[in-house]
């Protein structure tokens, strides 16, 4: 039998239900490999007694014939998530050491499953951030915050702000790790890393217990090996939950493994001409058109469209998504929970403090952002006029779904870059979201396909964005994609 972590998450649970290894056994192999590559810093916080608890109770559950369709398969979560048995940080100090008294929607849903939780992964504080380099709570092995490493090239970045799922599922920390995208943060580092992750319609899966930043574009996903394992982790995860989250759609879940082997065969693929553009690195280009070429092979049909505002999402985005984090972290002002400064004389002086030592730069900037642009005098000005060029973009897409089926295109204009690269110009961040943050905008699902090889020998993805409620279309594409193919089966050197 290959070693526990080669295996995918549909092999790992066919193994725990036919008693080839336990799901105590399980865990400990994962906590080893999680202990043994400490350095890419992709945990925040490990529980093992914790874990171990969980995974006997999906043994017993195995054993009574009772367990849930992913027993005993372990998955690590973004630490956007609360959880009862782990702290949740969201990486900023303001919540170091917070736990929270119930589980996210998504967190249980997946418990339910019988998954077992490996413990909680890095990410940008408050999810803000596409390098993971600003998060300001230290992983687990070191003293200091530290951003998370890519396991291809550890001087370079894994992707944010889901990076720490993003480089354990590539690491084979894990098997599967969840994700918030909110403007490409489960893409970017899926791609980055060199795995598969998806991001759902927006309203798919609940909101419910994930740490809010932008909540009219926040939504939780799979990240794993293949398209397959999304297909089974993002079937356990979705669903209504109208009693938690009023955002949530009223669309039953589905099982969104049977439609994984629909042939291809008259797909119609658009292709944006504003995702070809002079922006894009020549090797990204070249993985790109490579893996378009094995969709004709395979019976698919390229089709040129347009999305004219692709260039406005960027504007568009860095004016909703601070002005709604402006008001969702006001709820942070040492009363209730999390970081309060020790020294003040007044109430007034008690919130400056605390805010002011618990929040870091990259949040500081987007709050002081979003505040400007809610302001009087200015809401009219930014605000709105950003709300209705995001329904004109919204428009696009429905254009375009006139003339194909799926758009497919790059993720990021560029392969990884080194840590370091932009922390001193966090505007040429924003700009390198440019090909995710329009579906984002527009509430479509989205996802991300290892499809080659760039610059430095570091990974390239392919972003398939569908229709609402087209997850399936998007991960049977995929997963057609992937039996042709086998980037997604490569691992970086070491791991």
């Amino acid at each position: 039998m290959p070693e526990l972590h080669q295996l995918s998450v549909a092999e790992l649970a066919l193994h725990l239900r036919e008693k080839k290894v336990s799901a105590v056994e399980t865990a400990q192999h994962f906590l080893a490999r999680m202990r043994a590559h400490q350095d890419l810093a992709a945990f925040l916080a490990v529980d093992e007694e914790a874990t171990l608890t969980q995974a006997r109770a999906a043994d017993a559950a195995i054993a009574a014939g009772s367990a849930g369709a992913l027993a005993g398969v372990p998955i690590a979560h973004k630490d956007i998530f609360v959880t009862k048995d782990f702290a949740s940080t969201a990486g900023s100090k303001i919540l170091a050491g917070y736990r929270s008294p119930f589980d996210a929607t998504v967190v249980r849903r997946l418990a339910d499953a019988g998954m077992v939780t490996l413990g909680k992964l890095s990410c940008d504080e408050f999810a803000m951030g596409s390098a993971n380099e600003s998060v300001a709570v230290p992983a687990v092995g070191h003293k200091v915050p530290s951003p998370v490493r890519n396991p291809w090239d550890p001087s370079c970045i894994a992707g944010g702000s889901s990076g720490g799922s993003a480089a354990a599922v590539a690491a084979r920390l894990a098997p599967a790790a969840s994700g918030t995208d909110t403007g490409g943060s489960i893409r970017q580092p899926a791609s980055f890393c060199g795995i598969t992750g998806i991001k759902p319609t927006y309203g798919r899966a609940s909101r419910y217990g994930m740490i809010a930043y932008a909540s009219s574009l926040d939504q939780a996903g799979p990240m794993a090996r293949s398209a397959s394992d999304c297909a089974l982790l993002l079937s356990a995860l979705c669903g209504p939950d109208p009693d938690r989250d009023s955002t949530s759609l009223d669309v039953p879940a589905q099982d969104y493994s049977r439609g994984l082997n629909d042939k291809l065969d008259g797909l119609r693929i658009g292709l944006p001409r504003e995702f070809f553009g002079p922006g894009l690195a020549a090797d990204v280009r070249a993985a790109i058109d490579a893996a378009l070429k094995e969709y004709e092979k395979l019976g698919a049909k390229l089709v040129e469209i347009s999305l004219p505002r692709t260039e406005l999402a960027i504007p568009v985005y860095y004016i909703i998504a601070p002005a709604e984090a402006s008001s969702n972290l006001s709820r942070f002002d040492g009363v209730k929970f999390g970081h309060r400064a020790k020294d003040y004389t007044d109430l007034l002086e008690m919130y400056k403090k605390t805010r002011a030592e618990g929040f870091g730069d990259e949040v500081k900037r987007r709050i002081m952002v979003g505040t400007y642009v809610l302001s009087h005098g200015y809401y009219d000005a930014y605000y709105l006029q950003a709300q209705k060029i995001r329904r004109l973009i919204a428009d696009d897409f429905q254009q375009a779904f006139k003339q194909c089926d799926v758009i497919a295109g790059p993720v990021a204009p560029t392969v990884a870059w080194a840590l370091g690269d932009k922390t001193d110009d966090p505007v040429a961040a924003y700009l390198a979201d440019i090909y995710t943050l329009p579906a984002s905008l527009a509430g479509l699902p989205g996802m991300s396909v290892p499809a080659g090889f760039g610059a430095g020998n570091m990974p390239v993805g392919l972003q398939l964005i569908g229709n609402y409620l087209q997850e399936g279309k998007l991960l049977n594409a995929a997963h057609r994609y992937q039996q042709a193919t086998d980037f997604h089966l490569r691992t970086p050197e070491g791991f």
